[in-house]
């Protein structure tokens, strides 16, 4: 290595910028395993406090996307898109979306991530799926792209594995919170993995790492800038997270959600919000209606005639799992419990993040890499933010194959919500939508 971590560390402290070439070769370094974990951690804490600049920024994403392979989509014709969200509890918007924008000849080539705390993972969702396998080779990888119109699977641990390294670096290191870390180990994958185009889910609220406004749209921005850097258009869709979005928390439960909107159903705000990322998908692609109405309609047409559920089936029998399985309704689990609402009023509030950390009590997530997620496990909320309720009524049915669980999954799932004489305020499902320019 031609430059000393300890300057590079030195030139962060006191916020002088590094240059591309300085950033390369810190990144080629540390994933060759030349430079030591504890001189790494000092620059992610000096990024922490300073910040980078857009070129730095731009820099390290295309270091960390080439650290590894990079997938080519050039044999799949047309505009290749990809969607992200920044995670949050109940979003399965992916698995609408994907298959909407393939029955509209809309290629969307997508590497999703497995949950961890109270977000949930797509490849998990998918893998509750019976025989579905996320972890695919690059050549089914491409050929189920080019047949289905879509492909979900796995991250492979050759694609940008200087994001792995100091993802688990920042993990504990206190640096997870960095907005230019995240905007960066993000952006890597979605480069890496080849789209053309990409818009983003950024959340926003008390189950999202963003809890603050301003501060999604600071992430939104970033990313957006590093697109616009790196010759990609990007789209970031700010959406809320201050209440599970639609009524599933758990696998199999919002895989059969998914497949209700994909019907023509589905809880008003995960419709809106999952029609309002595929029309801007749509909107992005060689296939872009004359107006947003026309996108609308579109979208709307192959959710309700059913030609977006059968490129799901199609996906599904491609990674080999069993489409009958979309027909299932409900989970079969040894231990279910409904919670009543304790008092009569108003839902006013939920701490959404703890919603979430009670799937993972049930088995639903994981608080560890290496924990075993239970499929069936989960959450159906019967009652949204806003709604009135009476002493006693349901607010939400439990599943679980954990014995001794369900009294301290229930206490916790009630004190995440509060309860009051007066309504809310109504909270928008999307707050902004920003764009490349």
């Amino acid at each position: 290595m031609k430059y000393r971590m300890y300057d590079l560390i030195e030139k962060k402290k006191h916020k002088i910028p590094l240059t591309e070439d300085e950033i390369r070769e810190m990144i080629t370094a540390y994933t060759a395993g030349d430079i030591p974990d504890y001189q790494m951690s000092a620059f992610l804490m000096a990024v922490w406090f300073q910040g980078m600049t857009d070129e730095e920024l731009s820099c390290l994403t295309l270091a960390m996307a080439a650290s590894g392979e990079e997938l080519s989509l050039a044999q799949i014709p047309g505009t290749k898109l990809d969607k992200h969200s920044t995670g949050g509890v109940g979003d399965k918007t992916t698995l609408i979306v994907a298959p909407v924008l393939a029955a509209l000849q809309v290629p969307t080539a997508k590497m999703s991530g497995r949950g961890l705390g109270f977000t949930g993972g797509t490849v998990d969702k998918l893998e509750s799926i019976p025989g579905l396998r996320s972890e695919l080779s690059e050549e089914e990888f491409l050929r189920i792209l080019n047949r289905v119109g879509f492909v979900d699977a796995a991250q492979t641990k050759e694609l940008a594995p200087a994001d792995k390294l100091l993802y688990a670096l920042r993990d504990v290191t206190a640096t997870v919170d960095s907005i230019p870390l995240i905007a960066s180990s993000i952006m890597s994958k979605k480069l890496a993995a080849g789209a053309d185009r990409i818009v983003l889910d950024v959340k926003c609220g008390s189950g999202a790492f963003m809890s603050e406004l301003s501060s999604a749209k600071e992430l939104a921005g970033q990313m957006i800038r590093i697109g616009e850097m790196t010759g990609r258009a990007v789209t970031a869709v700010i959406s809320d997270m201050n209440q599970p979005l639609g009524r599933a928390v758990g696998n199999a439960l919002e895989v059969q959600e998914a497949v209700e909107v994909l019907k023509g159903g589905g809880e008003p705000r995960l419709v809106e919000l999952s029609v309002r990322i595929a029309v801007e998908m749509l909107q992005m692609s060689d296939q872009a209606r004359d107006s947003r109405e026309a996108a609308v309609e579109a979208v709307t047409e192959v959710m309700q005639n059913g030609s977006a559920l059968d490129r799901f089936r199609a996906y599904v029998k491609e990674a080999g799992g069993d489409p009958s399985a979309l027909d299932r309704v409900g989970v079969e689990t040894a231990f279910r419990k409904e919670i009543r609402a304790p008092r009569a009023g108003y839902l006013t509030a939920c701490n959404t993040g703890e919603v979430g950390l009670v799937s993972v009590m049930l088995g639903a997530g994981r608080s560890r890499k290496d924990e075993a997620i239970d499929p069936e496990a989960g959450i159906l909320v019967k009652k949204k933010l806003g709604e009135s309720v009476s002493e006693g009524e349901v607010l939400a049915e439990l599943f679980t194959n954990r014995e001794g669980v369900l009294e301290d999954a229930e206490d916790r799932f009630l004190r995440a919500y509060s309860i009051d004489a007066e309504p809310p305020e109504d909270t928008p499902i999307i707050y902004d939508i920003l764009r490349s320019r």
